[in-house]
């Protein structure tokens, strides 16, 4: 995908602290994201799942964010350290211009996310500790989207999705999750979450997919720059993260009442739906709070 080089004024980058608590103890939800990272990092690192999970889940309150280490950093320093870095920062400011113009058409007040690189193996996040083990996530506590760069070549290798429109679908969805939390989307599913427990998983899937259509809608709304072979990486991507294919992955039995992020069948559908439509409102009907 042929993106434009990142506009440092339109974007908000910084970096990560260290370490791997929160003064206070305090914390955020887990980020929308987090859920099938966990998974990722079972299946490629050896991680405890419920450890991960562990690390990331508090009482619901934003925590005190320290100022982050290297954060004096200008975004062109940032964004232009390795490919990766800058690969990341063209797609965000091309995400933030997007979602500006869909939502000034709307007329919604919009408010761009911060990126957040990893500067260490375990850092603090808005919604508390985490490590570059968990890969990319979106924290909804600072409106932040964490990644460690090096995820990428992990989900080449260790996964099969590779490519730069592979990647730019990671940091799409994530952005799903920030569209979600500012329309006020992402407190509707946790709310109908919590009157209802039994079901978490499947209004947590709903949430999976509304994003990666939202990913699919920025991608459509830049036609003209993708590249031959850019929507098979994508839709290779969002099928190597489905939860049975991970499941399958990890030698364990494929359990669809244990699904978090939906089928690689269904996050391919709802990635398509966003690209060939280019229509977030199609999105809206993939949620369905009943």
């Amino acid at each position: 995908m042929r993106l434009n080089r990142f506009d440092p004024s339109n974007i908000r980058v910084g970096t990560t602290g260290r370490g791997g608590g929160f003064p206070g103890g305090g914390g955020g939800k887990i980020g929308c994201g987090t859920l099938v990272i966990v998974l990722i990092g079972a299946l490629v690192f050896g991680v405890d799942p419920g450890q991960m999970l562990g690390t990331l889940e508090g009482s619901g309150q934003q925590a005190p964010v320290e100022r982050q280490a290297g954060s004096q950093q200008s975004a062109e320093e940032l964004c232009t350290s390795n490919q990766y870095a800058l690969e990341t920062c063209n797609a965000l400011s091309s995400l933030n211009d997007t979602w500006e113009v869909i939502f000034r058409e709307q007329n919604v007040e919009f408010a761009q996310p911060q990126l957040r690189f990893a500067t260490s193996d375990r850092f603090r996040s808005g919604c508390g500790a985490a490590s570059s083990g968990m890969g990319p996530f979106y924290c909804p506590a600072d409106q932040g989207i964490y990644i460690d760069t090096r995820f990428y070549d992990t989900m080449s290798r260790e996964l099969g999705a590779g490519g730069d429109f592979a990647r730019y679908y990671v940091i799409a969805h994530e952005y799903g999750h920030h569209i979600q939390t500012i329309t006020g989307v992402a407190a509707q599913i946790r709310s109908a979450q919590q009157q209802d427990p039994r079901q978490a998983n499947r209004l947590q899937v709903v949430m999976e997919l509304q994003a990666d259509c939202y990913a699919g809608v920025w991608a459509g709304k830049n036609r003209n720059l993708i590249e031959p072979g850019d929507m098979e990486e994508g839709l290779r991507a969002a099928s190597a993260i489905g939860d049975d294919t991970l499941q399958r992955q990890a030698g364990q039995r494929v359990n669809p009442e244990s699904f978090t992020h939906g089928t690689s069948a269904q996050r391919v559908q709802a990635l398509r739906l966003g690209l060939e439509t280019g229509d977030d409102r199609q999105c809206d009907r993939i949620v369905e709070l009943r």
